[in-house]
């Protein structure tokens, strides 16, 4: 088995929607520090898991300096983050999600869940 692993830092706000009085309900920014964890069996044609370049244009290009609720269809949790970057690359099977030194997410994939690529 090949793994790899890509990070790279995203600036952005969002604002969540919760069922109870927080700070967070209203639009604030974070430098969220996402680590991306890829594997495959076999290589690509490329000799690759997967492109660090793509992952980071897949993730970054769409997020960095973006209001992520206009982006994102669902409450920027960064839980939630954590399981979409998992849908963004086929080879993905864990991502980490660090809106501070305090709070971090991690989403890992199902092995048996069919619905991920």
């Amino acid at each position: 088995m090949y793994y790899l692993q890509k990070s790279f830092e995203i600036s952005a706000s969002h604002h969540l929607t919760l069922s109870y009085k927080s700070k967070c309900t209203r639009v604030h920014g974070h430098n969220w520090h996402v680590t991306v964890f890829c594997k495959a069996k076999e290589l690509n044609a490329d000799g690759m898991v997967e492109d660090f370049s793509l992952i980071k244009e897949k993730i970054h290009g769409r997020l960095d300096h973006a209001d992520i609720n206009g982006i994102l269809p669902f409450n920027p949790t960064a839980e939630n983050i954590a399981r979409w970057i998992t849908e963004q690359i086929p080879t993905c099977y864990k991502a980490v999600v660090q809106e501070s030194d305090d709070n971090i997410a991690i989403y890992v994939v199902d092995e048996d869940d069919e619905t991920h690529s």
